[in-house]
């Protein structure tokens, strides 16, 4: 699961507060328990040198050695039992708990080289935060209503329209569900105001819920950043652009709707091709027919849309002026 350096720069910083706010806690709670129980300040001072003393056995050899470890080891414990009771006495439990934030990997956010699940939820979490925009939150499969689509046969596709859409939405659940890197491209197409930006919105949701790294982008903000990336030399634009590439998900909304041009086609062949080449599944939304990909980019993009994505028709009436009319 890629996530951005964007996203995992974020979670570091949260993972660093964190371990920076638990082990000030720590020491608020130690020097308090110190003025409360004198003693317990003594018994820590005497465990430091008991450890001192140790480690100054373990270098002595013979039998003598072994007998004053023995010894340590003994005061030591009993100076732990003290320790506790006094605890207990004085303290609510947890109270002089000084473990890590993360006992896996003591707060670093890394096993090894491998990333621990702390740093991971972090990053999931903030890979969230870059979706909160989408419909302030509110997309949910749940929130799909078949009431909006008619029971009744299209003249055009001749299917049930409310049947077909509620295969796309039993579809979009099992996509979101099952996501990996082998799930198929998918092209949302159809007139506008059918739920394609909806439901797109909802697998993206339930994508990064699952951990992985989903970028959801509008067509015309997406080739204004490649733009200002190639020729403007703009370093906000150029790690969106890097982000297009390497997230898990690819989420285009309304591809279409931007000004078309010599550099929308090439980069948008360009787009596709490299996660197509890196097995990175994406999401486009069009008001567009498969005649008018040809006309409005190339054949070369006509090609590698029906070639490698599962095109995924929307039917019906515009859902949003059914609602303006209170329909």
């Amino acid at each position: 699961m890629a996530y951005s350096a964007e996203v995992i720069r974020r979670a570091r910083e949260r993972l660093a507060q964190a371990r920076e706010d638990r082990e000030s806690e720590n020491r608020q709670h130690l020097a308090q328990a110190y003025e409360k129980c004198p003693r317990i300040r003594q018994i820590d001072l005497q465990l430091r040198r008991t450890m001192a003393q140790a480690a100054q056995a373990a270098f002595r050899k013979g039998s003598d050695g072994r007998a004053e470890m023995d010894a340590i080891r003994q005061e030591n414990l009993a100076l732990q039992q003290e320790r506790a009771q006094l605890v207990g006495q004085y303290f609510e439990e947890g109270y002089l708990d000084d473990s890590p934030i993360c006992t896996v990997c003591g707060g670093s956010g890394y096993v090894g080289s491998n990333m621990c699940e702390c740093l991971r939820e972090l990053c999931r979490q903030e890979q969230k935060k870059e979706l909160t925009f989408l419909s302030a939150g509110k997309d949910r499969f749940e929130q799909f209503s078949l009431d909006y689509y008619p029971d009744r046969l299209d003249p055009v596709m001749k299917v049930n329209v409310r049947a077909l859409m509620e295969r796309n939405l039993q579809m979009c659940r099992r996509y979101a569900a099952t996501f990996s890197e082998k799930s198929p491209n998918l092209l949302f197409s159809g007139d506008t105001g059918l739920g394609k930006t909806f439901l797109s919105a909802c697998i993206a949701r339930v994508v990064a819920d699952r951990g992985y790294s989903v970028v959801y982008e509008s067509a015309s903000h997406l080739f204004g950043k490649l733009e200002r990336a190639k020729f403007y030399n703009d370093e906000q634009a150029r790690q969106d652009s890097q982000r297009y590439t390497d997230c898990d998900l690819l989420i285009v909304d309304d591809l279409g709707t931007e000004m078309p041009s010599q550099f929308t086609t090439s980069a948008l062949y360009t787009l596709i091709n490299d996660r197509i080449l890196y097995g990175r599944p994406m999401i486009l939304s069009t008001n567009l027919n498969t005649e008018d990909f040809s006309r409005r980019y190339s054949s070369q993009v006509a090609s590698r849309l029906n070639g490698n994505f599962q095109r995924v028709p929307f039917l019906g009436e515009d859902i949003r002026a059914k609602k303006n009319w209170g329909m």
